[in-house]
Formats: C-alpha cells, sequence, structure tokens
C-alpha cells in the first residue's frame, strides 16, 4: 500500500477506523470524508502516528446530504490526481423513519446513494490509478431482502431493519452493476459482510429491537476482527483483477438470489440515478 491514496467513508470509528489505521500501517495515505470533527482530529492524529510523514487528510460532510457528498468530492477531485482505493463504509440503521432535506428516506441516503453518487464522482481519478479498487460494505443483513420498487425507500411501512436489510441489498446490486459498468477500465468493485461488530452502530434507540442489539454485541466481533475483509479487499494481491463478488472472512461467499438479479440491479442504477438527478434539480 506504499504511496497509494485510500479514501474511506466511516472511517473515523469501529472498522472503518480500525481499517484506516492498518492501510496507514501498510504505508497507505488515508484520505477521511468525516462528519464529527473531534472523532475525525483523533482518528488523524493516530493515522500521522502509524505512517509519519505521510499527509493524511479529512474532508467534512454528511453522507446523508446528497449536496454534501457533490462537494466533498469536487475537494477531494481537486486535491487527488488519482485515487487508487475507494472504501465506502459509512452506514447507519435509523429507529424511526427520517427524510432528509433531500427528501430522502434517512437510511436509504446515507448506506445507499452516498455509495453511488461519491463512487460516480470519483470515477475520474479512480481511473487515473490505472488499477484501482471499490470497496463497498455491505452485511449479511440483505438476507431475506426484497427490493420493492414501487416503495424503494420504505414510505408505506418503516421497520428499521427491514430498511437497513433493503440498504446492505442495494450495496450488493450497485456493486455487481458498477463491476460490469466499470468492465475494462482498470476498476473493480467487490462488496463485503464484516460480521456482526461490536461498535456505535444501533445505539442511540429504544424498545425491544434495540434492546436485542445491546444483548448481541456482548457475543460481537471485535473492530479489529471485523475490519479484517475490508484491508484484505482494500490490499490483497490475491483479489487483484477481482470484481462484482461479495465476500466474507476474507473469502467469496455467495449472496441470496435477490443480491444476484442482473435485472434487478440494472432497474435499481437506474432509479438511482434518477433520483441523483432529481436532487440537483432541486
Amino acid at each position: 500500500m506504499k504511496g497509494k491514496v485510500v479514501v474511506i467513508t466511516g472511517g473515523t470509528s469501529g472498522i472503518g477506523q480500525v481499517a484506516a489505521e492498518k492501510l496507514a500501517a501498510m504505508g497507505g495515505r488515508i484520505v477521511l470524508v468525516a462528519r464529527d470533527k473531534s472523532r475525525a482530529d483523533a482518528t488523524l492524529a493516530r493515522l500521522r502516528q502509524l505512517g509519519p510523514g505521510v499527509n493524511h487528510a479529512v474532508h467534512f460532510a454528511d453522507v446523508s446530504r446528497i449536496g454534501d457528498i457533490r462537494r466533498v468530492a469536487r475537494e477531494i477531485t481537486a486535491a487527488e490526481p488519482h485515487i487508487d482505493v475507494l472504501l465506502n463504509n459509512a452506514g447507519a440503521m435509523f429507529y424511526q423513519r427520517q427524510v432528509t432535506e433531500d427528501g430522502l428516506e434517512r437510511t436509504f441516503a446515507t448506506n445507499h446513494m452516498s455509495y453511488f453518487v461519491l463512487t460516480l464522482a470519483l470515477r475520474p481519478q479512480l481511473a487515473a490509478a490505472g488499477s484501482s479498487r471499490v470497496v463497498n460494505t455491505a452485511s449479511d443483513a440483505h438476507r431475506g431482502a426484497k427490493l420493492d420498487f414501487d416503495d424503494l425507500q420504505c414510505a408505506k411501512k418503516y421497520k428499521a431493519f427491514t430498511a437497513y436489510g433493503r440498504s446492505k441489498l442495494c450495496n450488493i446490486l450497485f456493486t455487481r452493476e458498477l463491476a460490469r459498468q466499470f468492465a475494462g477500465t482498470g476498476i473493480t468493485a467487490n462488496s463485503l459482510h464484516p460480521g456482526f461488530v461490536n461498535t456505535r452502530f444501533a445505539d442511540g434507540g429504544h424498545g425491544a429491537l434495540y434492546q436485542a442489539f445491546r444483548v448481541a454485541k456482548n457475543f460481537a466481533l471485535t473492530p479489529e476482527k471485523g475490519a479484517e475483509t475490508i484491508i484484505y479487499l482494500a490490499s490483497s494481491p490475491d483479489v487483484a483483477g477481482v470484481t462484482g463478488e461479495y465476500f466474507t472472512k476474507c473469502a467469496r461467499a455467495t449472496p441470496t438470489d435477490e443480491a444476484q438479479n442482473d435485472e434487478s440491479a440494472r432497474r435499481l442504477w437506474s432509479e438511482t440515478e434518477q433520483l441523483a438527478h432529481q436532487v440537483r434539480a432541486t
């Protein structure tokens, strides 16, 4: 990873922070996309200890806001002639349905739209690297999920974990279509399940689902263990040239039939593109 540029969202806590630190220790230059300044400053200080003399950087954005993503993409584009690895890792689950200023359901906006908009905006920098990687953090929470193209954003009926599972299904379908559209460009795209990890994920809620997560975290993986597959996909020569796949425990895995439906992947891409254009128009 020496000299390689790694852009990462969700890199100031949990598995994202571990991945950022490990890749910095391997010689990578880390470019964080962060929302919380105190966590970003602390992570940046740690990265500079691990990779002294390397110009690690941070850009601030709320990834649930399309305007923020586009702005930060412009900032990164202006600062980085090329990008070797893009880690789309930021994600969240919201116990109550929330709508962003763009009119998007917040889980869908944070977990899916941000991946789509940032990746396409940074495509020229990824292509300029000659050989680059897009790594999308998905989840086995996609199992049991199915997209309803008449209600992609759960407006008719909202359940927190259902919305989250659908967003993770979106991650895998997006990765498949991204790999197809980027074929021959030197840019690979893969998604992964990090495992159930004891992080800040699902904090701040209430009710039965929140209590279930609190109990389950007593048996969850450490962030260090959960970050292993992200680091593997970002850095290992074993997956150079591998694209469109889903990984867990640093090995290829088989997602659900829904997650392998190329017609759904193409339709999701089209629907997402239209939503992104609508937001731009407003």
